[in-house]
């Protein structure tokens, strides 16, 4: 079962930015980048050696981990370096009063 999470008001995230918010499931930050006009969501922990991914370099719509440089695009969830590795990513809506939604399957929760 899936369930839209509010997350913050879309003014939140700047354009170019990304910002980590918390929700109960999740043992981790929820990352939220802003990337040419549209809010891109995902886990906030490389998979690689669970290096947090908010302090990491945004260029477009890719993210460098801190850690150790893999390259993630945050719309694909795709890492550059390794094939198997992937970023769960996370649908998102924004609705008219500009709050912030994502879309979570609770029964995956913050795994």
């Amino acid at each position: 079962m899936a369930a839209w999470v509010r997350i913050c008001d879309a003014s939140e995230v700047p354009p170019g930015e990304v910002r980590g918010f918390r929700v109960p499931i999740f043992t981790f930050p929820i990352l939220i980048a802003h990337v040419d006009g549209r809010y891109l969501a995902s886990t906030s922990i490389c998979p690689h050696e669970d290096v947090s991914l908010l302090d990491g370099e945004l260029r477009g719509q890719v993210l460098t981990c801190p850690g150790h440089g893999y390259d993630f695009d945050l719309a694909t969830g795709r890492c550059a370096h390794d094939a198997g590795l992937r970023l769960r990513r996370f649908q998102v809506r924004v609705d008219a009063t500009g709050a912030l939604y994502v879309e979570i399957d609770l029964h995956r929760g913050g795994h």
